[in-house]
């Protein structure tokens, strides 16, 4: 895959993610793409903890990613303290 596709791919991921992960998550398309680049490594990363393979910081296919930017996106709204819930 080129850098074109891993960037579609990362659009992609980075989209299905802000959708999936509950509330507003106000950014626009270069730290969607990041996002999703960013959870693609992590999805390949975990990836690796289930085969045999050892541990490989590749990237993943679409799933992956999508599962790897969701865990992202939950991790930078813990340590940056966005999304506080109302009580």
């Amino acid at each position: 895959m080129g850098i074109i596709g891993f960037i579609i791919v990362g659009l992609i991921a980075g989209f299905l993610a802000r959708a999936i992960v509950p509330g507003d998550d106000s950014m626009g398309i270069i730290p969607t793409i990041v996002l999703g680049m960013v959870g693609s490594f992590v999805g390949g990363f975990l990836g690796s903890l289930f085969s045999d393979d050892g541990i490989d910081f590749s990237a993943a296919g679409i799933i992956g990613s999508v599962i790897g930017a969701i865990v992202a996106l939950i991790a930078y709204n813990a340590i940056t303290g966005r999304k506080k819930t109302a009580h």
